[in-house]
């Protein structure tokens, strides 16, 4: 922990218990009144847990073999319709102070009303309260609407407004991400997007149906343009022609193909430069790019009429969308309270991997940031969210440079993986391929047509019998 944490974590203690503080005592497991206490802050404001310090604030911490399991075990039981309902996805940490071990547990406000073992809470000043009263229930959903765009329901969205066709490639992201294990792999599609919290219900009018979440994440494109008509991501490279651009992308379908489409654009003109982390290779390129794009999809304000942006230039790249700001300046990674923009749509991108705990994107920015270009990038929060990444292509963190040469294009890393898969199922249409790598079916036409023009891949036969061969 840095001085500043510490700091921190000391005043915390010496104010005690608050409407978004919660201490907890913990031995070698997790008492179902912490779970309780993640409902309130879910319902609330948001709040910390630190489990590991008495309620009169003495810090007696959590046993060393333990935390591990501890840590396994929340982010399992919180991931659990059972338990937690919706579920939550929540990324604990564990922090030293005074040679003890404390795990944090951030609950970030939610745009759903949630309840523990089926009992609603709420956070009522530094206590956990049973909401059973319909009128009071009604309140927090009214309250939330107001608060998260997102949640505004379409009664008339059908499902043939979805495409229930990405759900497959969904579940399979979660699995993989997860280790093989994840609540929506043995559930339906309908129990999926309930579990997701894309289907709910207006309490100030009795409307129910899919919400603008539902439609930004599984949308049909013309259904999207419907409901958000001003809704695209415009990528941009301007190295040379800075007036106008050398290659440009608009993509204007759901967030999860709109990831991939971005990404595609990203590896295509970004440098991979060599970099080595704890004798692991790390794609800094990738990394970075992630990052940016991922905030820049799900924590924009979809309501407003702000075209999003993502610009590659010489020496900076960076993105732009419009946001619902909770503050103004410069955001700095030890000093900063993070505050979710669409946090249905923000559980949903974690859940499949593409997204981490809120706040940790500034974290891992600021730090391959600047082994990428040896400056430190901004983030700037205001009406419109920036986030600018300086370029330096003849920088290099590590003295060797790997095989990257400046000057010659980088290569597509999805292409060496579609080539890989179709020399052992090479009789696979390109929607299998989809479902079997992650991606979407648009960015695997895209990059199959691009092999075929290259000369590294070849259709032998018609397209319903017919087989791909790799070109060596």
């Amino acid at each position: 922990m840095t001085k500043t944490m510490i700091t921190k974590l000391r005043r915390i203690i010496s104010v005690g218990e608050t409407v978004a503080v919660e201490f907890k005592r913990c031995g070698d497991g997790v008492n179902i009144d912490t779970y309780q206490t993640v409902c309130s802050f879910l319902n609330r404001f948001g709040g910390d847990i630190y489990l590991g310090i008495e309620d009169n604030g003495t810090v007696t911490g959590v046993p060393n073999n333990s935390v591990d399991d501890i840590i396994k075990n929340i982010i399992s039981m919180v991931s659990n319709p059972e338990v937690i309902s919706p579920t939550a996805y929540l990324a604990p940490s564990v922090l030293e102070y005074e040679g003890k071990k404390i795990i944090r547990i951030h609950v970030p406000p939610s745009s759903e009303v949630h309840a523990c073992k089926k009992v609603v809470y709420d956070r009522v000043n530094d206590a956990d309260v049973k909401v059973t009263a319909t009128g009071q229930i009604a309140a927090m959903y009214i309250r939330k609407q107001n608060i998260f765009t997102e949640k505004k329901i379409f009664p008339y969205a059908k499902d043939e407004d979805l495409r229930l066709d990405i759900l497959p490639r969904v579940k399979q992201l979660a699995v993989n991400y997860h280790n093989g294990r994840h609540p929506w792999a043995s559930m339906s599609d309908k129990e999926l997007i309930r579990s997701a919290g894309l289907y709910g219900e207006d309490k100030a009018t009795g409307e129910k149906g899919y919400n603008l979440a539902a439609i930004m994440l599984l949308g049909r494109d013309e259904v999207i343009r419907s409901v958000s008509p001003t809704y695209r991501t415009d990528a941009l490279l301007k190295r040379v022609n800075t007036s106008r651009y050398d290659d440009r992308l608009i993509v204007e379908t759901n967030l999860i193909d709109s990831y991939e489409l971005l990404m595609g654009f990203a590896e295509k003109h970004l440098w991979d430069k060599f970099y080595l982390e704890d004798d692991a290779r790390v794609s800094l390129r990738n990394a970075i790019a992630r990052e940016m794009l991922v905030n820049t999809l799900i924590h924009r304000e979809f309501t407003s009429s702000y075209i999003a942006k993502f610009i590659i230039e010489k020496e900076q790249m960076f993105t732009e969308n419009a946001s619902r700001a909770a503050m103004s300046g410069v955001i700095m990674p030890d000093d900063f309270e993070p505050t979710p923009k669409n946090p249905i749509i923000a559980s949903f991108f974690r859940n499949i991997g593409l997204a981490d705990e809120l706040g940790s994107g500034v974290r891992k920015l600021h730090n391959y940031g600047k082994k990428y270009s040896g400056k430190s990038p901004q983030l700037i929060e205001g009406d419109v969210f920036r986030i600018v990444v300086p370029l330096n292509n003849e920088y290099s963190f590590d003295e060797e440079a790997g095989n990257v040469q400046f000057g010659i294009e980088p290569k597509n890393k999805t292409e060496d993986t579609i080539l890989d898969y179709l020399k052992n199922n090479p009789t696979s249409t390109q929607s299998d391929i989809s479902t079997a790598l992650g991606k979407s079916l648009r960015l695997i036409k895209m990059d199959m047509k691009k092999m075929q023009t290259n000369g590294l891949l070849k259709r032998d036969g018609t397209n319903r019998r017919g087989k791909w061969i790799v070109m060596e």
